[in-house]
C-alpha cells in the first residue's frame, strides 16, 4: 500500500541519520576526561574564593526572589474525577484526611471495581502516571502478562492491578494502607446497584457463570437499578489484600485459588509478576507538554495525533467542522501505522524510535493529508468495534500533584471468569493487534492496548490530567477533547462537544451531521457516516484541570455514564 511505503521510506532515511547522530554524539561524549566532569559538578577553591558578592545582603534577596519566582503556582483546591460517585467519595475522603493523589487514585480504583465490577478490577491491571509540580513524570504499568505457560483459551493473563496499587503506594503514598482499603470493604459489604451495572448485568448474563454468582442473580435474575448488592466473598478478600498486602495475592491464600481454579495461572507466574516503572513519554502540543503512557499503550499515538493535527491548523478550526473531523481522523490513520508495525513491550522490543513525538517530524507526516481525499486504508489494518471497556480516574491534590490512572478488565466482565469474588481479565486476547514481531506473546510480557491516561504540563508543571474508557476509540476522543480545550475552549464544553470516531472508511458519529456536511465527509471519501452501536460507545472523560491565573480546579461531568467529580478549596 502507499502509506506503508511513505513509512518505510521515512522510517529508514530518519533511522539513518538518527543513528549517526547517536553515534558522533557517543564518541564527542567519551572525549570528556574525569578531571573535566569533576569540574563541572564540584567547583574548586580557587573558583569559590574568586566570587566576591559587594553585597551579601542584596545577594540573599536575590537567592530568595529567584526561589519564589521558581515556585509552581499550587491550586488553591484539591478534587477527584471518576466514572463513579462513591469513587470519587472514597478519593475525597482520603483527601480530606491528610492523604495525597496518590492515596486518593489507590482508595477510587479499589471503591470502583467493587461498584463497577465488569469494567475494572484486581483480576485485571492498568496503567497510571504522576506528576508533582517541578518535577518528572513517572509511569507504571501494571496491566495483565502471559503466564509462565502461555496464554489459555480464556485469554487470562497474570493480574497486574493489586502490584500496581502496592507499588504506587509504597513509591508517593502518605497515608496508612488500611485506610485506603476501607472504603472499597464497606462497598463491598453494601453498595446501590447503579443504572449501568444493572444494564450490564442484563446483557451480559448469557456469558457469566450466573450459578456462582447468587449475589448478583437472585434465584436467576438480575438485580436492577436501585437495589442493595452485597458481595462478601469480595469483602474478605480485600480484607485480605489490606492486613496483608499483595503477598496475599500473589503468594498466599488469593493466589493459590487462583492457581487452583483459574486455568494458565500458576504459583510462579503470580510471584514473578512485576510493575514495570517507565519513563512516560512526552511531546510538545500547542504550548504544553503532554504526558502519556509508554508503549505498548497508545499515549505516543496521541501526541503524534496532536501535532500532526496542529501542522494542520486545528486549533484554528471550529470543534466538529469538517476540517476538524477530517484533519484528527486522518491524523488517526497514520498513527494507527506506527502502532500496528512498532508497538511492543519495551522489556522485550527495541525501544520504539524517540522521535516519534517530535513536532518537525510530525509536520512531515501532515503534509500526507489532503483536505478532500482520505489516505488510504492498510488492508490489514482494521479492528472490530471492541467493547467499550475501561474506567479512568484523575487526581489533584492541595500540592498540585496529578495523577491519571486507566484501569480494566479489557473488555466488560474480562474473560467471564469469577473466583474469590472477582471477575478475571481477557488482555491477552490483545495480542492480535499487530501485523508483525513486536506484539508477539512470550511468557512475562505485556501487550499493546488502547488505554492511555494522558497528564498536560505546562513550564511550572501538570495543569490538566485526563483519560476515558472506551477501548480503541480512546487515543481519538482524547485527540479531540485536548485539542478543543488546547484552542480555548472551556473544559467542561470541550467534554460535552460530540465525538466521532474512523472505523475503516466509515465515520462514526455520536450527533448525525447536517446534510451539507454530510455531503462534504462523502465527497471527501467517507463511505458511510453511522451512529455508535452501542450507548457507552464514546467513553466518558475524567479530566480536572488548574487554572494558572486564578489557581481555581475546574472539571467536567461527562453524562455519557455515571462519571463524576468533586472538589473542595484549600481556603
Amino acid at each position: 500500500m502507499i502509506l506503508n511505503m511513505i513509512y518505510s521510506t521515512f522510517h529508514r532515511h530518519t533511522g539513518f541519520v538518527f543513528s549517526v547522530i547517536a553515534t558522533v554524539s557517543f564518541v564527542l561524549s567519551g572525549c570528556t576526561s574525569e578531571e573535566e566532569t569533576d569540574n563541572e559538578t564540584e567547583p574548586s577553591e580557587t573558583q569559590d574564593q574568586n566570587v566576591t558578592p559587594p553585597d551579601d545582603q542584596n545577594v540573599d534577596d536575590e537567592i530568595d526572589n529567584e526561589s519564589e519566582d521558581d515556585e509552581p503556582d499550587i491550586p488553591a483546591a484539591y478534587g477527584v474525577s471518576a466514572g463513579h460517585p462513591e469513587a470519587v467519595d472514597a478519593g475525597m475522603e482520603v483527601l480530606e484526611n491528610g492523604g495525597n493523589a496518590a492515596d486518593a487514585a489507590i482508595a477510587a480504583a479499589y471503591a470502583i471495581s467493587v461498584v463497577e465490577p465488569f469494567a475494572s478490577g484486581i483480576g485485571g491491571g492498568g496503567v497510571g502516571l504522576i506528576q508533582e509540580q517541578g518535577q518528572e513524570p513517572q509511569a507504571y504499568d501494571y496491566r495483565e502478562v502471559v503466564p509462565e505457560e502461555g496464554i489459555p483459551a480464556s485469554d487470562i493473563g497474570v493480574p497486574g492491578f493489586v502490584a500496581g496499587m502496592m507499588e504506587l503506594h509504597k513509591g508517593h503514598g502518605m497515608a496508612d494502607w488500611q485506610d485506603l482499603m476501607d472504603p472499597s470493604i464497606d462497598l463491598a459489604e453494601s453498595a446501590e446497584v447503579s443504572e449501568t451495572l444493572a444494564q450490564q448485568l442484563q446483557s451480559a448474563q448469557d456469558r457469566l457463570p450466573t450459578e456462582q454468582l447468587e449475589h448478583f442473580y437472585p434465584g436467576g435474575v438480575p438485580l436492577e437499578e436501585g437495589a442493595n448488592l452485597e458481595q462478601p466473598e469480595l469483602a474478605d478478600t480485600l480484607r485480605e489484600i489490606r492486613d496483608r498486602g499483595g503477598e496475599a495475592f500473589y503468594e498466599e491464600d488469593i493466589g493459590e485459588a487462583l492457581a487452583a481454579e483459574i486455568e494458565g495461572l500458576n504459583m510462579n507466574s503470580l510471584s514473578d509478576y512485576n510493575v514495570g516503572q517507565y519513563d512516560p513519554v512526552t511531546g510538545e502540543f500547542a504550548g504544553y507538554e503532554v504526558i502519556g503512557a509508554p508503549q505498548p499503550l497508545p499515549g505516543t499515538s496521541v501526541i503524534q495525533m496532536l501535532q500532526i493535527s496542529e501542522e494542520r491548523d486545528i486549533l484554528e478550526e471550529e470543534r466538529n467542522s469538517t476540517a476538524f473531523i477530517h484533519d484528527i481522523a486522518m491524523s488517526w490513520r497514520l498513527a494507527q501505522q506506527f502502532i500496528e508495525a512498532d508497538f511492543g513491550d519495551p522489556d522485550f522490543v527495541d525501544d520504539l524510535d524517540d522521535n516519534i513525538n517530535d513536532p518537525e517530524r510530525n509536520a512531515v507526516w501532515a503534509e500526507e493529508i489532503s483536505s478532500d481525499s482520505l489516505l488510504p486504508m492498510d488492508a490489514e489494518q482494521s479492528y472490530e468495534d471492541a467493547d467499550p471497556n475501561t474506567t479512568h480516574i484523575t487526581v489533584v491534590d492541595d500540592d498540585g500533584t496529578v495523577v491519571s490512572m486507566t484501569n480494566t478488565l479489557t473488555d466488560f466482565w474480562g474473560a467471564g471468569e469469577y473466583t474469590e469474588g472477582f471477575f478475571l481479565n481477557n488482555q491477552m486476547a490483545r495480542f492480535s493487534i499487530g501485523e508483525g514481531e513486536e506484539n508477539e506473546p512470550e511468557p512475562g510480557r505485556r501487550s499493546v492496548t488502547w488505554s492511555s491516561p494522558l497528564i498536560v504540563a505546562d513550564e511550572e508543571g501538570p495543569v490538566m490530567g485526563i483519560g476515558s474508557p472506551g477501548g480503541e476509540r480512546i487515543p481519538i476522543m482524547l485527540t479531540q477533547v485536548v485539542a478543543d480545550w488546547a484552542g480555548g475552549t472551556d473544559l467542561d464544553e470541550s467534554v460535552e462537544a460530540q465525538r466521532f470516531h474512523l472505523d475503516e472508511n466509515e465515520l462514526i458519529m455520536e450527533e448525525a451531521p447536517d446534510p451539507d456536511q454530510r455531503d462534504a465527509l462523502l465527497d471527501i471519501g467517507y463511505s458511510e457516516i453511522r451512529e455508535p452501536p452501542t450507548q457507552l460507545y464514546f467513553g466518558s472523560i475524567q479530566a480536572l484541570a488548574i487554572d494558572r491565573e486564578t489557581d481555581e480546579l475546574l472539571g467536567a461531568t461527562d453524562q455519557r455514564r455515571e462519571g463524576d467529580w468533586r472538589m473542595e478549596t484549600t481556603d
